[in-house]
Parts: C-alpha cells; structure tokens; sequence
C-alpha cells in the first residue's frame, strides 16, 4: 500500500513539504460552498499540510493516506493544533468505495486531491467519489508547486543535476503539476459527469535556506533510498554544493493550481 513515505521520510515531509497558503483554502471554500455542517476528504493526505486548515472551515476531515506514519504524524499535528475534528484513515484510491460505510446518510461536500494524485488511477477514482458527493460539491485536483528540482530558477538545474549523480537517476516526475497533466484531469473530469470545471492560481514567492532545500529532498526521497542517519551529514553538505555557493537563501516561485469540478 505505502509509496515508501514511511519512518524518518514523513517525519521530513511533515517538517519541511510546504503548506498551502490561506488564499488556496479560500478557494476551496468558494468553489463548494463549505460551511458549518460539509465533510470532507482529503485522499492522500499526508501529514495534513491541507486537512487541518480545512478543519477550521467546516464540520468534519476525513485524512486518509496509505503511509500509516503520516497518518501518525497528522494526528500528532491535530492535537498539537486543537483540531478535533478530523479523522485519519488508512487507505488509498482504490479504498474510495467502502467510505460509503463509514459516511452512512452522509455525503461529501468536496473530495481534494493535492500532488498525491500522481499516484492513483485517477479516472476510475473520480467515477468511485461521485456517488459520495452531496448537490453543489465536487472534487479539486490542487498542484501544490512543482518540485525544488524541476523549477525554473537559477538554482534548481544544478540541483537536479546534483540530485540525479547522487541516485544514479532521471528527476523528470512532475507529480501533476504539469499544464498537460492538468487537461488530464480535466478530461477525466468531465468524462465522470463532473461540470463547472474551472482552474484558480495562487502565487507567491518564497525565500528557502539550504536547511529547508535539504529537507524538502529527504522528504522525497523513497524511505529505502534516503541515507542512513550516520550519512545525512554528508549528503545536506553535498546537497548544499549543489546549490550556487553566492547566496544564504533561494528564492522559489511556487504555484498552487486549483482544479475544481461540481456535481
């Protein structure tokens, strides 16, 4: 079931994956309507960068994640926040259909999907949530930015290179991010019977040390590949050298793409 996002890989993932900005929340809320009393599931989850922001919102989160350790460090995040109002599942895509037992009477307002949707078959998950949504909710499709490795700065091409020494490896996985990889999901979309299909783009800026760079890669890295404790020292220090040796922060243009459909 896991995608190797297991032990000290969720722990970097929770510490160091970028969250999402409120105006992306924002947006969520707009396009379904979330009030007071909507569910709603937020499938691949994490360690809750989007679930628990969305808790505040609404009456009740459904997390679920394949990765049972993310689902542990979501919980944890939860209490430390005060968020009562979530529950964590394991599971993945193809689990979609038995949440029917767990809602009963219930529907969704809006099923999201963040950069975990490159995982899943995704057409056959969209004609699985339909028959859970409620009138006027939906399913969003949101590309959190793309990899530190593949975007277009002075700084990330020599990363990747870097990156791709060390693993012995070609870093071309866009992770959904792509324009294509949109109209893929757009298609997919409205061949389940969704409409309304509209795409909202938040943008902002942010500087990264090379602590926070180092920590983005560990938390990408498939748990039987990141570097024994013993060599993490060098491999943040390699990482580092990867990097232009000019500078104490890097700028990074992220992009947060929100795909949203309606039934």
């Amino acid at each position: 079931m896991t995608r190797g996002f297991s032990g000290d890989v969720a722990g970097y993932y929770a510490k160091y994956r970028r969250g999402y900005p409120p105006q992306a929340v924002d947006a969520l809320q707009e396009a379904f309507g979330l009030g007071a009393e909507d569910a709603v599931l937020d499938l691949g989850c994490g360690t809750g960068q989007l679930a628990l922001p969305l808790a505040g919102r609404v009456r009740s989160v459904i997390g679920m994640d394949p990765e049972p350790d993310m689902l542990r460090l979501a919980g944890a995040a939860a209490a430390a926040q005060g968020v009562d109002n979530a529950t964590w599942i394991l599971g993945g895509d193809r689990d979609v259909p038995a949440l029917r037992t767990l809602l009963g009477q219930d529907s969704l307002a809006m099923t999201v999907i963040g950069n975990a949707i490159h995982w899943m078959r995704h057409e056959e998950l969209f004609h699985a949530l339909v028959p859970l949504l409620r009138p006027g909710g939906g399913i969003a499709v949101v590309a959190n930015g793309t990899p530190l490795w593949l975007q277009e700065n002075s700084w990330s091409p020599p990363l990747r290179a870097g990156l791709e020494r060390h693993f012995g490896t070609t870093l071309a996985a866009s992770c959904g991010t792509l324009a294509q990889d949109r109209d893929r999901y757009r298609q997919a979309l409205r061949a389940a019977g969704l409409t309304e299909i509209r795409e909202t783009v938040v943008e902002y800026t942010d500087e990264l040390t090379p602590e926070q760079i180092v920590g983005g890669v560990c938390s990408a890295v498939p748990a039987d590949r990141l570097p024994a404790p013993a060599d993490r020292p060098a491999f943040a220090e390699y990482v580092r050298r990867c990097l232009p040796a000019d500078r104490e922060t890097f700028t990074e243009h992220v992009r947060v793409a929100i795909l949203t459909a309606r039934v």
